[in-house]
């Protein structure tokens, strides 16, 4: 076998860090316009769970990394703390977990941690968005195999992925190759020059306090 195929393997399983997984503060330019609108979560004080629903499926060339379970949960804020005038509305939510995970590329296997405070937000908008925030170094992916490395996501400071949220029964948040910063370290095969890596999944968003009932946002 090459010196490439673990490399490629291992660039592959970086892509997992976006996940976190999921697991929704927006930044950038972007992110700065979209303020304006104003947002409401409901409904105000219910508890939510949110659970992939297939697969989060991470390509780089013929190599896929796949994850089939990845859940997190929170709370939408007491009102009025559910709207804001003028920007996003953000929860605490649990450091989303993630198992099932899987390499096309046999010899390698991922395994992700995730830790710390995390966050969402929901904007209101065309699209709707909502962005997943980690503190610094809250997920961490190691493999093993043909190549050991640690893989660590937000390395320098707390980073965002984000999604479009789209109202339902239940609603669903999608993210399409979302991106995060990573380091990289370890030993010969690991992809040490690698600063950021990509994820596409999505999660079904169910209401826990009331389960006929649907987190929304609205204007």
């Amino acid at each position: 076998m090459s010196h490439r195929l673990p490399r490629t393997a291992l660039a592959l399983g970086t892509g997992l860090l976006a996940a976190g997984a999921m697991t929704l503060a927006a930044t950038g330019p972007a992110a700065a316009s979209a303020q304006a609108a104003s947002t409401t979560v409901t409904s105000a004080g219910h508890h939510f769970t949110a659970a992939l629903t297939g697969k989060a499926t991470l390509t780089a060339g013929a190599v896929t990394v796949t994850c089939t379970v990845s859940t997190s949960g929170g709370t939408v804020p007491a009102a009025p703390g559910n709207s804001n005038a003028s920007g996003p509305v953000t929860s605490t939510i649990t450091a989303p977990t993630f198992s099932s995970c899987t390499s096309s590329l046999p010899g390698v296997t991922p395994t992700v941690t995730t830790s710390g405070t995390w966050t969402v937000s929901m904007q209101n908008g065309s699209p709707i968005t909502g962005s997943m925030t980690m503190q610094t170094g809250g997920l961490v992916v190691t493999t093993t195999g043909l190549a050991s490395c640690t893989v660590t996501a937000a390395p320098t400071g707390p980073a965002s992925v984000s999604g479009t949220w789209t109202n339902g029964a239940p609603s669903t948040l999608a993210f399409s190759k979302a991106s995060v910063p990573v380091k990289v370290v370890g030993g010969f095969g690991c992809p040490t020059s690698a600063t950021s890596s990509a994820f596409t999944a999505t999660y079904k968003v169910s209401d826990t306090t009331d389960p006929a009932s649907q987190i929304t946002v609205t204007g």
